[in-house]
């Protein structure tokens, strides 16, 4: 059963490759030591997550945290800006 709610996809300045789900589009209540953090799309609740990631496995996170962190271990492409 898809979730009825939208995630909010952020990324950090602080530590390349690592990002963060919420439900707060504001980005409230995300981890500090690794803010700032910059809003970087929304995943509506027909939408699948990127990389094979599970929208339960993230939504579990989120109870639990408020937020749920990943890293994306993909080698960026050469010419690929970040």
């Amino acid at each position: 059963m898809p979730s009825s709610k939208n995630l909010y996809m952020y990324k950090t300045g602080k530590s390349k490759g690592l990002f963060c789900f919420s439900r707060d589009p504001k980005g409230s209540g995300l981890p500090e030591s690794f803010s700032p953090w910059e809003a970087i799309g929304v995943l509506r609740p027909d939408q699948k997550p990127p990389h094979g990631l599970k929208r339960q496995a993230i939504e579990t996170g989120i109870d639990t945290n408020g937020f749920q962190l990943w890293r994306d271990r993909r080698k960026p492409a050469a010419n690929a800006k970040r």
